[in-house]
């Protein structure tokens, strides 16, 4: 009789890499939120964690196929809820990006990148050795254009951004030409004058800033100035768990979330950062090794599409704490505050579990 949980061949070490992190990301939080009002943001964090834990657990057990199988479903239903929360979601802080779950909120936009991974790898299953053509391309681009439009129309850009290296992986993977690439890039120029348009005037706001970074230091250039002080005054060694005074005094906004990089150097310093980018690095190794090691294009896409989103996040994340890339909100994975991210997160481990697992059923 076959056993309800089978975990031969389950990668804790990833797994282990995953937790650490999340670790690391908890004492933070727990450093910027314990004398606030958000002192409660701790606990919740435990608890998606905890959460996600168990989904990662449990997804590794399903056969990634069958997901496959069921994803124009699984994608129709992402969409429709997404053009849901546009329309009838709570605003809360000015956007609509959340539905509401008794006293939590989830975030269906970040949930989202694991369905367009998923929708990505099941057009690679299908796909045969030839030259890459312009209709795949479409195809891909439409896979994530149009979760991504209903996603910026929220208004929520930063999330939206996180789409486009799915669709880059998937593009390079099965063999982009360079004259696409040229073509390609030729009309992301033509677009730009339009797309400063489209762009509300926060968003304008943080161009600008990035921009000309010393202009508005106490607007639009506040918070890339503060997070630059905190990682600066953070030194070799840090100021020690809860003595930052950036971060502690209320200086850098969402120190607990997208900002809690600028708050984890300013305490742990230049040695704690590279620690954690160490970790993050392994994490994506063994991704990366995954990869090589799937049985079909479908898992060997899934494992890389989804290392490309959490190379993306981090390196956009840390290059806005530093002045290299506009202020947009990209949490940086797993320590940042926030369940959607966590279960994105956790949910794509447990996938990523199943590919490798699967390598040895018959």
């Amino acid at each position: 009789m076959r056993k309800l949980f089978n975990f031969h061949d389950f990668d804790w070490t990833m797994l282990g890499l995953a937790l650490l992190i999340a670790a690391i990301g908890l004492l933070e939080i727990y450093s910027t939120t314990t004398q606030t009002p958000l002192a409660g943001q701790f606990q919740k964090q435990i608890y998606w964690l905890l959460l996600g834990c168990a989904l990662t657990l449990i997804v590794s057990q399903l056969d990634y196929h069958l997901v496959l199988a069921h994803i124009p479903w699984i994608y129709l239903l992402a969409v429709l809820t997404l053009g849901g929360v546009l329309l009838v979601g709570p605003r809360l802080a000015g956007t609509h990006r959340w539905i509401q779950v008794g006293s939590f909120t989830l975030q269906v936009s970040e949930l989202a990148k694991l369905v367009i991974i998923l929708a990505v790898a099941a057009a690679f299953a299908k796909r045969r050795n030839r030259a890459f053509t312009w209709g795949e391309l479409a195809m891909l681009g439409l896979l994530a254009g149009v979760p991504g439009i209903l996603v910026a129309l929220e208004p929520d850009l930063g999330t939206a951004l996180t789409y486009l290296p799915i669709v880059a992986a998937g593009a390079f993977m099965a063999g982009i030409r360079r004259q696409q690439i040229m073509v390609l890039g030729l009309i992301g120029i033509l677009a730009l004058p339009a797309g400063w348009f489209l762009l509300r005037p926060y968003q304008r706001e943080r161009l600008e800033a990035f921009v000309h970074p010393k202009q508005n230091t106490q607007g639009s250039s506040y918070q890339v100035t503060q997070t630059k002080i905190a990682i600066g005054s953070g030194g070799l060694l840090g100021r020690g768990l809860g003595n930052g005074t950036q971060s502690q005094l209320g200086f850098i906004p969402v120190s607990h979330a997208d900002a809690i990089f600028a708050a984890f150097a300013e305490e742990r310093g230049f040695i704690g950062t590279l620690a954690v980018f160490a970790l993050y690095f392994i994490l994506l190794l063994r991704l990366l090794e995954g990869a090589r090691t799937a049985t079909d294009r479908a898992g060997s896409f899934l494992l890389i599409g989804f290392a490309s989103v959490l190379f993306f996040q981090v390196a956009v994340n840390v290059g806005m704490m530093i002045g290299l890339f506009p202020i947009t909100g990209i949490p940086l994975p797993l320590m940042s505050e926030g369940g959607s991210s966590m279960l994105f997160i956790f949910l794509g481990l447990g996938l990523v579990m199943s590919v490798k697992m699967q390598r040895f059923v018959n």
